[in-house]
């Protein structure tokens, strides 16, 4: 039996050789595509921009567009069997259902508003998700240079640098990062605010930088030590930022406390000791 064992040996080495080989494949793919689509973005930003609106205030602009379909066009080249799910086309066509196949989740530019208004916290998120499992993750802001990359299980790098989340472990001292979303109905923003109100209690301070996927990256790399958001626009605000957060040693969380669902539109983040004090800020405001 035990030749039979070490005969095996070389060809489970092999296939863990050959999956290192494709993951790393993907992920030199996503961040080719995310730095193609960033050098668009950066082109745009000082211009006067032609805006659209989904919503009150959901806006799109014409580089959101140019940015999705050069990415998918990219990637399609590269791995033709693979699925897509994008901001863009899904407020065109509807989300698809999230299978088991290997699935590129892409926010073309996460920020729209900033980029709009010349805020520098915009980037471009872009994930791999295996079996529904992120696995690899690039979110690249052209702004600031800031390139954040994960692969599964490989840990979480800021422009090649290895990063991890803060060692906080008292909220009074952590910084919080939210979003107040895009519905302006009375109920959603009393909402709003109360849950704001209550936390202000607690943390340090406040940020709200325009952009779900930065704070998540914020979090992964110890600018922030908390965040939640509930209502953004869908699985391709999370999908990389979540699995660089999770590699950075933090945790990604449903604000009630269950588990993430990337397609549940309800994110709380937080460094490894924070998680239970943030669950206790958001208790009955969620």
């Amino acid at each position: 039996m035990l030749p039979f064992i070490e005969a095996l040996l070389p060809f489970t080495q092999i296939n863990a050789m050959e999956e290192k080989k494709t993951l790393e494949s993907y992920l030199d793919a996503a961040v080719e595509a995310a730095k193609r689509a960033g050098q668009i973005i950066l082109s745009n930003f000082y211009v006067t921009k032609a805006v659209e609106h989904k919503g009150k205030v959901d806006l799109v602009t014409e580089t959101d567009k140019a940015c999705e379909t050069m990415i998918f066009q990219y990637l399609e080249s590269a791995f033709p069997s693979h699925q897509f799910i994008g901001e863009e086309t899904s407020a065109t066509n509807g989300t698809p259902e999230l299978t088991d196949a290997p699935t590129w989740i892409v926010d073309p530019l996460d920020g729209t508003t900033n980029f709009v208004h010349r805020y520098p916290f915009v980037c471009v998120s872009i994930g791999l998700v295996i079996d529904k499992v992120p696995t690899v993750g690039v979110v690249f802001n052209p702004i600031l240079d800031e390139l954040f990359t994960a692969v599964i299980g490989k840990g979480a790098f800021l422009n090649g640098q290895r990063i991890y989340a803060s060692e906080q472990q008292d909220i009074g001292n952590a910084l919080l990062a939210t979003e107040v979303g895009t519905r302006r109905d009375k109920e959603t923003v009393d909402l709003t605010t109360n849950r704001i109100n209550n936390l202000l209690f607690e943390v340090r301070s406040l940020r709200l930088c325009g952009s779900c996927a930065m704070n998540l990256c914020g979090v992964a790399c110890g600018r922030l030590d908390l965040f939640y958001e509930l209502g953004f626009g869908g699985p391709w605000d999370v999908a990389a930022g979540a699995l660089i957060l999770q590699e950075a040693g933090g945790h990604v969380f449903d604000p009630s406390g269950s588990q993430f669902n990337m397609m549940s539109r309800r994110v709380a983040a937080s460094n490894k000791h924070l998680k239970q004090a943030l669950l206790e800020g958001l208790k009955g405001f969620i």
